[in-house]
């Protein structure tokens, strides 16, 4: 028989999520990212209009006059959730942890893929590949999924996005579309990052805690960084010390958005304990335009 706490643990993280996606139009946001792919339907003789470089230069030499390729849009979505659940994730001071609302709106978005027959997969990682769980979709495997996202007990501490992104890449060889949530305490992951959006097309939704950027001034404090374990002693009543942090945050997050803009990604920010979803349905709607523009 399983633990009470586990049960309620595990409905109250499914209501969150269920509540989320109804807020993102039952999953109508997720179907933005449809027909990225194109299926071969067929070969047809060339008409004046046709584009010339889907003429079949091989059935066309064959057969002495103009054919073209037709194609159809790939209508069914496959989905990957890549989430971290390395150790920065247990930090958040706003009656939710960040790990608590990436498992939430990981959770949401693969309620709204079910929704539209669509597959959705979950990667969790670490400095290391933590599960893999393929892309399936019914909402057993949605319970399946939820449950690991809340009960899943990480090997590693640190954050290696670029190991995870190889795996997907090794693993997954049709486009897809790829949802990473993460802190991002990271480095070196920018070039393989953008070869995964070349290939896919991927969505980043850094997660953050206002007391990463804003120190309280509570006196001398030490503090320790829960990946690394390297501890910090800092005096917070220094007016200056407390602006240096906040300068050194806003530097990190500035340059993080440059890499997005630069790999040409499209990122939303979530904070732990605000709501997100209206906000986040007009996102996926205005990324809807930039990719048809």
């Amino acid at each position: 028989m399983l633990p009470a706490d586990y049960l309620k643990r595990l409905r109250s993280l499914e209501v969150r999520a269920r509540l989320v996606s109804e807020q993102l139009m039952s999953g109508q946001s997720l179907s933005v990212f449809k027909g990225r792919g194109l299926d071969f339907a067929e070969v047809r003789e060339y008409v004046p209009g046709d584009d010339v470089r889907r003429i079949d230069w091989n059935v066309t030499a064959r057969l002495r006059r103009p054919f073209v390729k037709r194609h159809v849009e790939e209508r069914e979505l496959v989905m990957m959730l890549l989430v971290d659940v390395s150790a920065s994730g247990y930090f958040g001071t706003r009656g939710q942890t960040k790990r608590e609302l990436a498992a939430e709106l990981a959770g949401a978005l693969a309620l709204g893929a079910i929704r539209d027959n669509d597959r959705v997969g979950l990667l969790l990682y670490t400095d290391r590949v933590e599960r893999y769980i393929p892309p399936r979709k019914s909402r057993i495997h949605v319970t399946r999924l939820i449950h690991t996202l809340l009960f899943h007990e990480p090997q590693g501490r640190g954050t290696s996005l670029s190991t995870a992104l190889k795996f997907f890449n090794n693993i997954i060889h049709r486009p897809a579309v790829l949802f990473v949530l993460s802190d991002f305490h990271d480095s070196g992951f920018e070039r393989v990052l953008k070869a995964s959006n070349q290939r896919h097309e991927v969505i980043a939704f850094p997660i953050i805690d206002r007391r990463e950027h804003e120190l309280p001034d509570v006196g001398v404090a030490v503090l320790q960084d829960p990946e690394s374990r390297e501890i910090l002693e800092i005096d917070t009543s220094d007016p200056e010390v407390r602006s240096g942090w906040e300068r050194l945050q806003r530097s990190r997050q500035d340059a993080l958005r440059e890499t997005f803009r630069r790999s040409g990604i499209g990122a939303f920010d979530l904070h732990t304990g605000t709501p997100y979803a209206h906000k986040l349905r007009t996102f996926f709607e205005h990324h809807s335009k930039r990719r048809v523009a």
